[in-house]
């Protein structure tokens, strides 16, 4: 079976390393073993004490902007489908909206996961995500139905 990749974009700057990964790793154990689950995080435990993650670590290659501009950039590319996940944000994630731009750009199926109200509720957001849903179960059955190749 054709394997798939879902990228799991979200919030990273401000939040705390647990914070960041956690959802994404209950969103891979979800998944069925055709689809893998791609996280900005991985290969970064050096944050894992990081309680207020910055915008960027200029001293870890993977964290420089550069790094990180050029490897999401990468990633969304070659995915099939973004998963943003937007839940309890309360400011703007703004590579998470570049993420979904890079992704409608390359026309990948796009999830976002925000409830009403939610600061990222914007027309624009709005127009690109294929699918918008209150909490990462929709948001996980929505990626499951679309890179299913049966029912």
């Amino acid at each position: 079976m054709k394997e798939f990749l879902l990228y799991c974009a979200g919030p990273i700057t401000g939040v705390s390393y647990g914070e960041s990964t956690d959802w994404r790793e209950y969103v891979a154990s979800k998944l069925p073993p055709h689809i893998k689950a791609i996280s900005p995080m991985r290969g970064k435990k050096y944050l894992a004490t990081e309680k207020n993650i910055k915008d960027s670590y200029e001293e870890y290659p993977l964290s420089c902007q550069k790094g990180i501009t050029c490897r999401d950039r990468m990633d969304v590319m070659r995915c099939d489908m973004i998963l943003v996940n937007f839940l309890g944000t309360n400011k703007i994630s703004i590579g998470s909206v570049m993420e979904i731009a890079w992704a409608d750009a390359w026309r990948k199926p796009i999830i976002v996961v925000m409830k009403k109200d939610n600061i990222h509720d914007h027309a624009m957001i709005r127009e690109v995500s294929g699918f918008i849903v209150s909490n990462l179960d929709e948001a996980i059955a929505v990626a499951i139905a679309v890179l299913s190749p049966t029912l």
